[in-house]
C-alpha cells in the first residue's frame, strides 16, 4: 500500500512492482524495473528515500532515512529479506544480504557484497568490489568474477519477476483443503 504523509507522495514508475502487502510511506521515489516485495516497510516521512533502476527490495526489508535526510540506493542494488537500511548510500549493483543491517550514514561501495547478517555500523564506509561480513562487517576478500556471475543472473531474475508480477497480478483465493479420507 502506498501512503501520502506530511503532505508527501511515492512516486513510483510504472515499470515497477510494489506488492500489495509492502507498506511505502511519504517521500519516496522508486525507479523503473525496481521489485519492492511482500511485507518490505520504506518509511519516508522523517526522511527521503530514492531507490533507483532495476533494484529490488526483497521480503521483509526496511528501509528508513534519518530526519531531513536521504537514503539513496542506487541502480541494480539486491536488498535481501529482512535487511534493514537506515540511512545508508548504497551504490550500484550492490547487495546487502538476508538479515544485514546498515546503519546510519553507511556506505556502501559499487558492486560490494554485504553477507546475510553483517552489520554496517554508523558512517562505516565498506569499499566497491569487497565482501564484507560480521559484527562489525569486516572485508574478508574481493569480489570474484563468480559472484559477479551470480548477482547479476540475480538482479535480472527480479527485474523479470517484477514485470510477472505487473502482467499476472496476484488473486486472492479460498484455502483448498486436500479431501480427508
Amino acid at each position: 500500500m502506498l501512503y501520502k504523509f506530511d503532505g508527501k507522495t511515492p512516486r513510483v514508475s510504472k515499470t515497477a512492482y510494489i506488492s500489495e502487502t509492502a507498506t511505502v510511506i511519504g517521500d519516496v521515489t522508486i525507479g523503473d524495473n525496481c521489485y519492492i516485495g511482500h511485507g518490505a516497510i520504506l518509511r519516508g516521512d522523517y526522511g527521503r528515500i530514492v531507490i533507483e533502476y532495476g533494484t529490488a527490495v526483497e521480503e521483509g526489508a526496511i528501509v528508513h532515512a534519518p530526519p531531513n535526510e536521504e537514503n539513496r540506493i542506487k541502480d541494480q542494488v539486491t536488498i535481501g529479506h529482512n535487511a534493514v537500511i537506515h540511512g545508508a548510500v548504497i551504490e550500484k549493483m550492490a547487495v546487502v544480504g538476508m538479515g544485514a543491517i546498515t546503519s546510519l550514514w553507511s556506505e556502501i561501495g559499487e558492486g560490494a557484497i554485504i553477507a546475510e547478517g553483517g552489520v554496517v555500523k554508523a558512517r562505516q564506509i565498506v569499499p566497491p568490489m569487497v565482501v564484507a561480513a560480521g559484527n562489525p562487517v569486516k572485508i574478508v576478500r574481493e569480489v570474484s568474477e563468480k559472484d559477479t556471475e551470480f548477482w547479476r543472473w540475480g538482479k535480472k531474475l527480479y527485474i523479470e519477476l517484477a514485470e510477472r508480477y505487473i502482467q499476472h497480478p496476484m488473486e486472492p483465493v479460498t484455502a483448498v483443503y486436500p479431501p480427508s479420507d
